[in-house]
């Protein structure tokens, strides 16, 4: 008769036999699984190494290239703006790319010969909805006489305000700055709309527009709607030429509507010095009559405008 002793040495040998059976079994499989693993390792990292390569191969590539773009500036652009007025305009956000961009823009319309009345920033405020009535009181107070009766009959505070602060910056060649203008430009940096570098002594008879990534958030169509009407309203006020950082948001808005893209020039890498260079060469080409769209986006017709010669330049 069987009893449970008997079961109990029966289980006992059989988890026995189990257990020598996985560690023979493991013992065997070991080398070659062991190995296989150090093989795919070893890959991994030789892959890793390569890509660290490569990123750093086209950072020094790319540091040739502004380099180059640097030192060829200025037989590019030597004298093509003396003693033109230009200002700058730039889009706030949190992409500090917008400020290296217009650094380096205002360099190169140093290199040009032009002088930079001042760069005006366009908050955030500027373009949020809940702003519009501020922005119409602003520009019915505010307006100078000279300008009031110009301003468009809207109920759009950006379209109103923004028409006031193109027709104060920007005048013709050799006109004389608006009486009042710099309180203008004073009253919207008070209620911290804009903000203002520069001295603004003299206006301005063209302008550079640096935008950078396209508004997001659940008021992204309003504010991008904005900076189109702000671009807009400086491209009716005198020669513009809109600087992007991709072919993205304002530019692609600029050249996606036919009637201002055959008036307002754009660029779309102008984070690099390829690009600061093409904004400036397109300035003298929207002074000469002329536009175009640059740069490596779509909608870029070339990488940079063909030498040409503002009216005044050389």
């Amino acid at each position: 008769m069987i009893n449970f002793r008997y079961h109990v040495v029966s289980l006992a040998a059989v988890f026995l036999a189990l257990a020598i059976g996985l560690v023979v079994g493991t013992a065997a499989a070991n080398g070659p699984l062991a190995e296989n693993l150090n093989d795919q390792i070893n890959k991994i990292t030789d892959e890793k190494q390569q890509l660290r390569d490569d990123l750093e191969q086209s950072r020094a590539e790319l540091k040739k290239n502004a380099d180059f773009a640097t030192q060829v500036a200025p037989m590019l652009l030597n004298g093509k703006l003396t003693n033109r007025n230009v200002a700058l305009v730039k889009f706030a956000g949190s992409d500090d790319d917008v400020n290296t961009a217009a650094d380096g823009i205002a360099t190169m319309l140093g290199t040009a010969g032009a002088k930079v009345v001042g760069t005006i920033t366009v908050n955030q405020r500027f373009t949020a909805a809940a702003s519009n009535d501020l922005l119409l009181d602003l520009a019915e107070s505010w307006a100078p006489p000279a300008i009031s009766g110009a301003l468009p009959t809207t109920p759009n505070g950006v379209e109103r305000s923004a028409t006031l602060l193109a027709s104060v910056l920007v005048t013709k060649a050799g006109a004389p700055q608006v009486e009042g203008a710099r309180t203008v430009l004073s009253m919207y940096e008070n209620s911290g709309f804009i903000s203002l570098d520069g001295d603004f002594k003299a206006p301005a008879e063209a302008v550079i527009i640096v935008a950078g990534a396209p508004a997001s958030g659940k008021d992204a169509k309003e504010r991008n709607t904005a900076a189109m009407t702000i671009a807009t309203r400086f491209d009716l006020a005198g020669p513009t030429v809109v600087a992007g950082l991709s072919a993205n948001g304002l530019v692609s808005s600029v050249r996606g509507d036919a009637s201002i893209a055959k008036t307002t020039s754009t660029v779309d890498n102008a984070v690099t010095a390829y690009g600061q260079v093409a904004a400036v060469m397109a300035l003298v080409e929207r002074l000469g009559g002329k536009t175009g769209h640059y740069g490596i986006g779509d909608g870029a017709t070339s990488l940079l405008p063909k030498t040409a010669s503002a009216a005044n330049g050389s």
